[in-house]
């Protein structure tokens, strides 16, 4: 087993396995299997690793931020902007924690960020972690700002 793969090994034999497939597709070896422009990249909170992908597609960004090796809260944010008023930010989330406000301020500083930019892509971003506290949420928001395709 590969030294990328032994975070996964608590979890469950299907999830790690799932996992597994993502994460061997995506490797930097394989862009000739994987077309659309992608970085993978670890940063460590509080000593705990959390594992990050961002992949940019024509219209939009998707980041995957875990420690559990799962996808975890799923969000998309979008710049939305109006004839007479500045624009605004909406954040949802598709699938998972609701009742996280930290969880959707990150993706709503990391859409303000790509805005911010000059891009127009929406943003769709996976959360799965064992700590939601600020300075992980930060942490992350910090490491896709420094390694950003837009």
């Amino acid at each position: 087993m590969g030294k990328k793969n032994k975070i996964f090994n608590s979890q469950s034999p299907r999830s790690f396995l799932r996992f597994q497939s993502v994460a061997a597709a995506m490797d930097d070896d394989s862009t000739s299997s994987f077309p659309v422009p992608h970085k993978k990249f670890s940063i460590l909170v509080k000593e705990s690793k959390i594992d990050i992908v961002i992949c940019s597609h024509d219209d939009q960004l998707l980041v995957i931020a875990t420690q559990i090796g799962t996808m975890g809260t799923i969000m998309h944010a979008r710049k939305e902007e109006g004839m007479l008023n500045s624009p605004t930010f909406n954040v949802s989330v598709i699938f998972g924690k609701r009742d996280e406000p930290m969880l959707q301020s990150c993706a709503r500083q990391l859409i303000e960020q790509i805005s911010n930019s000059g891009s127009s892509k929406s943003l769709t971003l996976s959360i799965g972690l064992k700590d939601h506290s600020m300075e992980t949420l930060k942490a992350i928001v910090s490491g896709v700002i420094e390694n950003r395709l837009w």
